[in-house]
């Protein structure tokens, strides 16, 4: 086992990450928390993202971790994004307010492809591992992006599995017919749903709680991907592209939103569901297994969005005339259901290759480049220009000047009020 600056096992390992660098990876973490073999695997580590700059998020994943037994692995392409090198600095000088400067070699890892900048931020280039420029960070879970702090938590065995769950979809899709190609038909269905039927939203509703970070995974690999009104030319679309994806785990999400999917607007929905629950639980006595009675939601609701209830239905129920308008359920409305044998590492790799590739497919059919983002840069250079307004503001007492009247009065407001931290020493999390 690896040791750190004071000869402790490196037992704790926070990856340093936002977007694709945090995303993916925490959904498969999440996945695997529960599989037994993976459980059995990780017995004694622990894994922690941090992404948000919201310093909230760092005391959260530093909170009762001792710098002698963490390890760091700074995740970033570029090693420029802004709120991952900020968060990277505030680790940073954590570890060195415990142990010192010369711990960070022995702490501090990148996954990276800009050794340089590496280097200069005091890590090790030998301790950096590098992937493809070309992968958009939303599909490089399968690099060392993912596969890094995976296999730090869990093994590479387990990683291998995962790998190899992804590649039969990779596989799957490059030999199948496209009458056979699950990939296409997905990317199909969501063409027609969008671009044909005006359904601009999409419900993911995984019945089974290791799932839970599928949905804000699915986000960012759809909506970075396939949120484009230009085609891959330059030219204005001329009809909608791309999906408004959200979801939550059923039966949670019953209690949420499905009001609106059943009687609001139309939203189509995948329903994924698991055969063998990851930790089955029964009470004697009881009509079904815990799985069973969350499984019998995952089966009932795709026919109740499909048939609905009509007012007859109601009549010979012998409902109250003045709530058969309230109860009734227009039905017609489009889902589509997963079903697989198990949550292992492999088919967690499955489903990750599934949602990647009919993304591909759907910017495919539409035209569009589904590996650039765009759309992310402006907010990024603004904050540029306002990161420079609070600086001479604390600093040196200027006015806010060169915004827009709202902007303007948002940040004198902010800045009337004394910040709680000095900006002439160091202040890290009380944690």
């Amino acid at each position: 086992m690896q040791v750190g600056a004071t000869g402790k096992p490196l037992t704790n390992v926070v990856s340093v990450g936002i977007g694709g660098s945090f995303l993916g990876p925490l959904f498969v973490h999440t996945a695997l928390q529960t599989d037994p073999e993976a459980a059995e695997a990780a017995k004694g580590r622990q894994l922690r993202f941090l992404a948000n700059v919201d310093p909230v998020d760092v005391a959260r994943s530093i909170k009762d971790l001792d710098p002698a037994t963490t390890l760091v692995v700074v995740v970033s392409k570029t090693f420029t994004t802004a709120e991952t090198m900020l968060n990277a600095r505030t680790i940073k000088e954590w570890i060195v307010s415990s142990l010192g400067p010369q711990a960070v070699s022995k702490h501090m890892i990148a996954v990276s492809t800009n050794l340089k900048l590496v280097k200069e931020f005091g890590i090790d280039p030998n301790n950096a591992f590098a992937f493809w420029d070309w992968v958009g960070g939303r599909y490089s879970v399968c690099s060392a992006v993912g596969v890094l702090p995976l296999s730090l938590q869990y093994g590479f065995p387990i990683v291998q599995k995962f790998l190899e769950g992804a590649s039969s979809i990779d596989n799957h899709v490059h030999t199948s017919s496209f009458e056979k190609n699950i990939p296409v038909l997905l990317g199909l269905l969501s063409v027609w749903n969008v671009s044909f039927l005006g359904y601009p939203a999409r419900a993911i509703l995984p019945y089974c709680q290791a799932l839970e970070k599928l949905a804000p995974h699915i986000q960012q690999l759809s909506m970075e991907s396939n949120g484009k009104g230009v085609s891959i030319d330059g030219v204005r679309l001329p009809f909608e592209a791309g999906e408004i994806d959200f979801g939550e785990p059923g039966t949670n999400g019953q209690h949420s939103f499905y009001q609106l999917i059943h009687q609001g607007r139309v939203i189509p929905c995948d329903f994924i569901g698991v055969i063998k629950s990851q930790q089955p639980v029964y009470l004697k006595g009881e009509t079904v297994s815990n799985h069973d009675e969350l499984m019998s939601n995952f089966f009932a609701q795709p026919d109740a969005l499909a048939y609905g209830k009509t007012p007859e239905q109601l009549h010979s129920e012998k409902v109250p005339e003045n709530l058969i308008p309230h109860k009734t359920f227009q039905g017609n409305r489009p889902s589509l259901s997963f079903l697989l044998s198990s949550l292992s590492a492999y088919e967690i790799g499955q489903l990750l290759s599934i949602y990647e590739h009919r993304i591909a497919v759907q910017g495919f059919i539409w035209g569009i480049n589904s590996f650039d983002q765009w759309g992310v840069e402006l907010g990024k250079s603004l904050a540029s220009t306002v990161r420079k307004q609070l600086h001479a503001s604390r600093m040196e007492g200027k006015p806010v000047e060169g915004f827009n009247p709202s902007s303007a009065s948002l940040l004198t407001r902010f800045l009337a009020v004394k910040p709680s931290t000095p900006y002439d020493t160091t202040v890290l999390p009380k944690v």
